[in-house]
């Protein structure tokens, strides 16, 4: 086995190190972005479900604007986020280079991705069960988190997931500006060192990380899924 590695993976074995770490770094990404933006995304999403026309509590204007700004941030190319957003991750976290400094375009770029598809998992709720729970005198508040959460958490799981998904995807376009992870890894040392080895380890790496994130969020997506 060894022999195998130092024939076809010369470059592998010798920077299996930094291979370790750029794995670590790409985790650490992607599984804190995704909870921050799940914690912005989920709510908003719920937001202008709610303030929507005909809903539980419909304000044109603020659903509008939502929206709107929603939509704006959805529209911005990650790589182009990326460098809009250098300056302000500048003044928060004193660097704009490294996994602390992605983290805050990673949020901004998959927040409103989650909330639009939170959005879009809480509009498929029959609305039968809704004005049913509102004809026995129940809260806004309480419709919310004891029906229409519960039953569009299969597809919200499902929305998380392919937004994990995505953002293994954009740590690896962070990586080429220095954000480090795997991207980073395949970039510096595999493309521009010229070390096809490194390339494919990496991008292979990529590949069995998204499968397990996958696999895991089906998982609990069928569990969740009772009907």
């Amino acid at each position: 086995m060894n022999d195998f590695l130092l024939t076809y993976l010369p470059n592998v074995v010798k920077f299996w190190d930094l291979i370790q770490k750029a794995i670590w770094e790409t985790g650490y990404m992607v599984l804190f972005s995704l909870l921050f933006a799940a914690l912005i995304g989920i709510p908003l999403g719920i937001l202008l479900v709610v303030t929507s026309k005909g809903h539980l509590k419909p304000m044109p204007a603020l659903y509008q604007l939502l929206s709107f700004i929603v939509n704006i941030f959805r529209s911005i190319p990650y790589i182009v986020l990326i460098i809009i957003l250098i300056p302000v991750t500048r003044v928060l976290i004193q660097t704009s280079i490294g996994p602390n400094a992605a983290i805050l375009s990673l949020v901004v770029g998959s927040a409103p991705f989650i909330a639009r598809l939170v959005e879009t998992s809480i509009r498929e709720v029959n609305r039968g069960v809704i004005e049913a729970a509102q004809s026995m005198g129940a809260s806004n508040w309480q419709i919310i988190y004891k029906i229409l959460i519960p039953e569009s958490l299969p597809g919200i799981v499902s929305g998380i997931t392919v937004t994990a998904v995505s953002l293994v995807g954009y740590t690896a376009m962070a990586g080429v500006v220095g954000a480090g992870g795997l991207g980073a890894m395949a970039f510096n040392y595999g493309f521009n060192g010229f070390k096809p080895d490194i390339m494919l380890v990496t991008t292979v790496l990529l590949i069995i990380l998204v499968q397990i994130i996958q696999m895991i969020g089906d998982a609990i997506a069928r569990k969740l899924d009772h009907r």
